[in-house]
Order: structure tokens, then C-alpha cells, then sequence
């Protein structure tokens, strides 16, 4: 395994309930088992994740005027955390590009974030060594099924308006990627959740047969670590 990124936590807690998709009620452990507010940074479902009593990593907010005094890092899931917290996504993204030894683009010439793209903002413009350019979107799953990784975990309109501009830069001749940060250590393949969003699923595999490369990202949260193990292999309906 390739270390990324350190991401380190500074109290366990319990879920209480999950009032909205930002927010969460916890019962912290060690503090009398104080009641607190957590921010969640993802947008998903996260049912199998998210339930009453199921163990959390928080970390501190940095800003004390938060109303929301800490973050949700990650969740228990059998023998592993699941790492949950979409806003580290870009660095994670950042240190795998940058990394030839594992980065599906070698070894690069330039790399560029947040660049606008048509309708949409994609997440990353990349140039190899020979000055050709590759438009990258990174995506978060934290759902597996049978030891398969599926995404989305709930419909995702902002998802398959994303795949329809990297088939734009496709028919511009250029390079374009979706990169799928999968953080769940037991899956051993990926695919779109069709039942969940059949829409995306035909978008993603129209976007594969116009030549979108989808690289789905296998890695591990543990020990304040998050860990590259591989890429994983894409199955279509």
C-alpha cells in the first residue's frame, strides 16, 4: 500500500440520528456521554453507515464559531473504518495524480483544480510530458455490496451532468477521466448502482464507450492514514 494522506481524529462517538444530509446528532464517548452536533461533508445516503449506534470518528472543528463543533471523519463497518468526509477528496485526488508510481497518467506536466468546463466545474485539468490535456472528475463511494463497490449511493442529477461534459471533451479530441475514490477495503470490483440511479448507470457506460476512462481507486482508511491499494476493474450491467 501507497500512503496519501494523513487524516487524523480527535474523539469517538455514537450516532443518535441524522437529522439532514449535513447534520448529525452524537452521543460523545469518554465525556459523560455528552450530546453533540457534527457537520457531515457527504451528500450520499449512507444508510449502511449512518445508523443509531453505529460508531463515528470526529474531528475538532478548526473555527470555534462553528454552530457545528466537529467533524465526521469516518464510520464503522464490521473490522474498518469508512472514511466519509468528501472535503479531504481533492487532496487524496492530488497526491494519487501526483504520485507517478501509482497515478493511471504517469508521470505529469501540469496539474490545475476547480477548472470550468461547459456548464459544469470539474475537478481537475492535468497535462502529461507530452503537453496533451486530460479533464478529470473525482468522485467519493462509500457503498459496497458483495465485495462490489457501487455508486451512487443516491440519485445524482450534478453526477450525470458531469460525465455528459467529459463526453463533451471527448468529442473535442481531448483526454477525459472520472476517477472514483472507492474507501471501502473489501470491494474487488466497481460498478454504477443502477437501481439506485439507472440514469447515471446508461450515462456512465455511454460515457466508457465514447472513450471516458473510469479509473475506480481502491483505498483503506487506518492508523490516520488514508492508503492507495489499487485500481479496481469496471462492471457494466
Amino acid at each position: 500500500m501507497v500512503s496519501l494522506l494523513h487524516v487524523s481524529w480527535d474523539k469517538k462517538a455514537f450516532l443518535i440520528q441524522r437529522p439532514n444530509r449535513f447534520l448529525a446528532l452524537v452521543r460523545l464517548q469518554s465525556l459523560n456521554g455528552t450530546a453533540a452536533k457534527v457537520h457531515v461533508r457527504d451528500p450520499g445516503r449512507l444508510k449502511e453507515l449512518l445508523f443509531p449506534g453505529n460508531e463515528l470518528l470526529l474531528k475538532r472543528a478548526s473555527r470555534a464559531e462553528r454552530k457545528t463543533k466537529w467533524d465526521l471523519i469516518a464510520a464503522r463497518c464490521q473490522d474498518e473504518y469508512v472514511f466519509l468526509n468528501s472535503g479531504f477528496h481533492p487532496a487524496v485526488a492530488r497526491s494519487i495524480l501526483t504520485n507517478p508510481s501509482i497515478s493511471p497518467f504517469g508521470t505529469l506536466g501540469s496539474l490545475a483544480g476547480e477548472v470550468k468546463y461547459g456548464e459544469s466545474r470539474l475537478d481537475f485539468l492535468l497535462t502529461d510530458t507530452k503537453d496533451e490535456k486530460i479533464y478529470i472528475e473525482v468522485k467519493g463511494c462509500t457503498l459496497s455490496r458483495q465485495q462490489t463497490a457501487l455508486f451512487p449511493d443516491a440519485p445524482t442529477a450534478r453526477g450525470k451532468r458531469h460525465l455528459e461534459e467529459l463526453m463533451g471533451v471527448r468529442r473535442q479530441g481531448m483526454r477525459a477521466a472520472v476517477i472514483f475514490l472507492v474507501f471501502r477495503k473489501d470491494s474487488l470490483a466497481f460498478k454504477a448502482n443502477s437501481r439506485t440511479d439507472p440514469a447515471f448507470a446508461e450515462t456512465l457506460e455511454r460515457a466508457y464507450r465514447a472513450g471516458v476512462e473510469i479509473y475506480p481507486v481502491l483505498l483503506e482508511y487506518s492508523h490516520d492514514i488514508i492508503w492507495y491499494k489499487s485500481i479496481l476493474p469496471v462492471v457494466f450491467d
